[in-house]
């Protein structure tokens, strides 16, 4: 390569989003590191690094090995998709920079023992580089396709009841959900199935039926999960 073309900046950055389990009621969160070197040195930002041209497939390899090392997240079951590339001059101070973006759906349990912190998407520390913005582009990617999508049952254990399911459509959303609606909405669009002789025993309750995610995958539909809201939360 000509030594007079000037070098470009290749970096992945991760969105790991998931919900607090110590606070019920608690939106979105997100997981960020403290930078230890400059720039941006002390400094909250997202997981991300290079791209390792040796090592890395293609970018979901390296989007997926900087969970792997940042933040001990590995393992395929959880959703992942890219977001978008972020780019310019002025957005590192190294020089002409590039990122790729992805965000990741991942339940709180499996971050146990992560190096880092949870930060809630609305009240944000001061973050490196541009990466406040990119949070609030990945939040609002996730609340648009929720409307139409099992997304948010990504955020849950692999088996569930209908409650958590909707406590958890509503938590994304930051909004209550009529619940004979949502219902027949996720019967409608075949996005869950019931668990063969699933069943959580509670108290004086009946056992409640569980569900998973019906492929194990991100689905999306033509028709709305989140209809005639009873309001915000």
């Amino acid at each position: 390569m000509p030594d007079d073309f000037p070098p470009v900046i290749l970096t992945i950055d991760c969105v790991l989003l998931t919900l607090p389990s110590d606070v019920p009621a608690a939106g979105l969160s997100v997981a960020l590191l403290m930078r230890d070197t400059a720039p941006f040195e002390g400094v909250a930002a997202l997981p991300g690094g290079y791209v390792h041209a040796d090592e890395d497939a293609d970018l979901e390899a390296a989007a997926r090995r900087v969970l792997a090392a940042k933040l001990g997240i590995g393992g395929a079951r959880f959703f992942l998709e890219q977001l978008c590339t972020v780019s310019g001059s002025a957005r590192d101070p190294r020089g002409w920079s590039a990122s790729v973006v992805y965000y990741a759906l991942v339940p709180e349990a499996r971050l146990t023992g992560v190096v880092g912190r949870l930060a809630p998407v609305d009240a944000l520390p001061q973050l490196a580089f541009d990466h406040a913005a990119i949070v609030a582009r990945a939040v609002e990617r996730l609340r648009a396709k929720t409307s139409y999508s099992n997304l948010p049952g990504f955020l849950l254990p692999e088996t569930f009841t209908l409650p958590e399911l909707q406590d958890v459509y509503e938590r994304v959303l930051g909004l209550a959900l009529d619940q004979s609606v949502f219902r027949k909405r996720m019967d409608e669009m075949n996005l869950i199935e019931a668990v063969p002789d699933g069943f959580r025993k509670g108290g004086r309750h009946r056992p409640a039926q569980l569900y998973r995610l019906r492929d194990g995958s991100a689905s999306l539909h033509d028709r709305i999960v989140a209809q005639r809201p009873r309001g915000r939360r």
